[in-house]
């Protein structure tokens, strides 16, 4: 793979295969961008120790290198003014309640990242309304989906719940990497 191709969902699902990690994609994910959004630093460049994930089988140096790749596109990605960051979640024409299980994975691995890479000053300087929509995505990866006999309304309700924990996650981590920032931003 060429080291500026785009790293996609299929790549790390093979990745976790492999190694043998104990998550889904959608979990791993969520782990890569709460960590990121809580401004954790990466040890020697090691995603899989500074999220706290032991693979049974060591990755090769071109899955190390894909994983440094996913790391910088999903930083980006975060960044982006135009909003492309969307998380890692089953297809849409997968079974709603495999998506949903995707979704709870995915916050499950968000709140895990954000403990694993920050601190917890900077969680309590967070704004009331970001405090909310953490408080939000916890209730929301702790309730039980139960699931309407029309197919319809279950989509629109998984696809609300989705593009909130898309905008949350953006809005926490605006609010923390500025907060991991230092007070003074003068460019030298």
């Amino acid at each position: 793979m060429p080291a500026n191709q785009t790293v996609d969902p299929e790549d790390i699902a093979e990745l976790i295969g492999r190694c043998k990690l104990a998550v889904s994609v959608s979990e791993f994910h969520g782990s890569l961008v709460g960590y990121l959004s809580a401004g954790g630093h990466f040890p020697h460049g090691a995603v899989l120790e500074a999220l706290s994930l032991e693979p049974d089988v060591t990755p090769t140096p071109d899955e190390q290198a894909m994983l440094t790749r996913l790391r910088h596109q999903t930083e980006e990605w975060l960044s982006d003014p135009e909003l492309t960051f969307s998380p890692w979640l089953p297809d849409e024409d997968a079974p709603v309640p495999e998506r949903a299980e995707g979704l709870i994975d995915w916050i499950h691995g968000f709140i895990g990242g954000l403990g694993l890479g920050g601190s917890l000053e900077r969680s309590q300087a967070m704004s009331d309304d970001a405090k909310e929509v953490l408080k939000d995505m916890v209730s929301i990866a702790a309730a039980e989906f139960e699931f309407d006999v029309d197919d319809d309304v279950n989509d629109e309700s998984l696809i609300e719940l989705e593009e909130f924990v898309r905008a949350g996650a953006m809005l926490l981590h605006a609010e923390l990497s500025r907060a991991s920032r230092p007070a003074n931003d003068t460019l030298h």
